[in-house]
């Protein structure tokens, strides 16, 4: 598996604390973001995600263990990684609400599952199998079309979750490699080029923006540079399998507070699927730990 350590169950526990806080952060700065981009844009947020994001690493690291080891891979996952941004900030920018952008996510658990098949060289059986096929049931019972979470954006976003299910495994095999101040710092600064590349695509409004919106991207590039230290360390601990089921987290909070900031109710429909997908993401995690108490129980008899 790409040179990479079987942890340990105390390992294992750590790595999911710190998924939880990762994207307890990560929402945060979402929020952020959302509410910053009407008065600055998609291009000048990403700009601002790199140049605070990656002030931030060098800050609290005072710039050790920020030398790159896998050069091709962090460049490739950090250009994959603005794709994903620049997506996400395009459709909350044309009124995407947040739970709903979130609901679209929920199937990026599953696609990590199937993903580390060839990527990690995980192997799925066929509960797990059947229990992903639920799972992408519950996705489509959510983007029906004509239904409410049905928008000229969600296909793009589809596409987007598949890209990210990708960058969260490869954080994962950068592991045995770099450590997580490397990983965050350059993806920070990758965030720079792309950001001043799109601006010809996404320009940004005229007027300077207002003091609040320039203290949220700040927030916003900390934030970042906070959630991608703590994924880092996260994958490091755990394998993929074990925290994919926790991507679910931000669909909680991030429907609380898309409610108390901007009113957002998710349509039923949204709500029936989400409901299957975290099933199915659970049970996925619950087969996973059965078949490692097999393991365990197989090599204390050997």
């Amino acid at each position: 598996m790409h040179g990479l350590s079987v942890p340990t169950g105390a390992e294992a526990v750590r790595g999911i604390l710190l998924i939880l806080l990762a994207y307890l952060v990560i929402t945060g700065a979402d929020v952020a973001v959302k509410w910053a981009l009407p008065e600055v844009g998609v291009a000048v947020s990403m700009i601002a995600r790199g140049v605070v994001g990656a002030s931030f690493v060098l800050l609290i690291t005072r710039g050790r263990g920020i030398a790159p080891v896998n050069r091709r891979l962090l460049a490739t996952r950090g250009l994959l990684h603005c794709a994903v941004s620049a997506t996400w900030y395009w459709a909350w920018l044309s009124g995407m609400s947040l739970v709903d952008s979130y609901a679209i996510a929920a199937a990026a658990p599953l696609m990590m599952t199937v993903l580390a098949i060839p990527l990690l060289g995980e192997k799925v059986g066929w509960r797990r199998w059947t229990s992903t096929a639920v799972g992408f049931a519950g996705v489509m019972f959510m983007l029906q079309p004509e239904g409410d979470l049905w928008r000229f954006e969600t296909p793009f976003l589809l596409v987007a979750v598949i890209a990210m299910a990708v960058t969260r495994i490869w954080t994962r095999v950068l592991s045995a490699t770099d450590g997580p101040a490397a990983v965050a710092f350059w993806l920070m600064v990758a965030h720079i080029p792309v950001g001043i590349a799109l601006l010809p695509v996404f320009p940004p409004p005229g007027a300077f923006p207002t003091m609040g919106v320039v203290l949220a991207l700040v927030f916003f590039g900390a934030a970042n540079a906070i959630a991608h230290i703590l994924f880092a360390r996260a994958f490091a601990l755990a394998p993929v399998s074990a925290l994919a089921p926790y991507e679910y987290s931000p669909l909680l909070l991030g429907g609380i507070l898309g409610f108390l900031i901007w009113a957002e109710v998710p349509a039923w429909t949204t709500i029936a699927g989400a409901v299957i997908v975290i099933a199915a993401g659970l049970y996925n995690l619950h087969r996973e730990r059965v078949r490692r108490e097999a393991e365990r129980k197989r090599d204390r008899g050997g």
